[in-house]
């Protein structure tokens, strides 16, 4: 079966996507900023732009929605029309070749899914405190930040 909207008007629909900014990516930092923590967001000097950057620390955080970012792709992928079983394939590439060049250059990488967020926030920032605890501790050990 064919898209039933023409080109035109899936550019339109999809032109609306939010790229950053999500309202889980502000209901996380929020809730971090709440706490006290401070972070950059978007760096686009990064691989991926990550949602979040704990630059002291060298943690960056990406907040995936579980349909763009293919949550359990194998178990539904199989139902999507080829169209957007190859833009997920791809979202999902493109995150793997992210999340390589990260760590290569030193990062730590935390992806936390919308799901998560949805269901307790509260432990998706406990955990993300969690590791910039653990990361920050490890620089005090090495004798600095890098």
């Amino acid at each position: 079966m064919t898209d039933y909207l023409t080109p035109e008007q899936r550019s339109m629909a999809m032109s609306r996507v939010k790229s950053k900014d999500t309202s889980l990516e502000r209901l996380v930092r929020s809730e971090l900023h709440k706490q006290g923590y401070r972070f950059r967001k978007n760096v686009p000097t990064l691989p991926g732009k990550p949602d979040i950057v704990f630059v002291s620390a060298r943690v960056v955080v990406f907040v995936d929605g579980d349909f763009w970012h293919g949550y359990h792709f194998q178990c539904w992928g199989f139902k999507l029309k080829p169209y957007w079983r190859e833009k997920i394939e791809t979202n999902r590439s493109r995150d793997l070749r992210n999340l390589c060049k990260l760590r290569r250059r030193g990062w730590k990488v935390l992806r936390v899914w919308g799901h998560e967020i949805k269901k307790d926030v509260h432990a998706v920032v406990q955990k993300i405190a969690t590791l910039v605890a653990q990361q920050k501790a490890l620089a005090g050990n090495r004798g600095g930040t890098r």
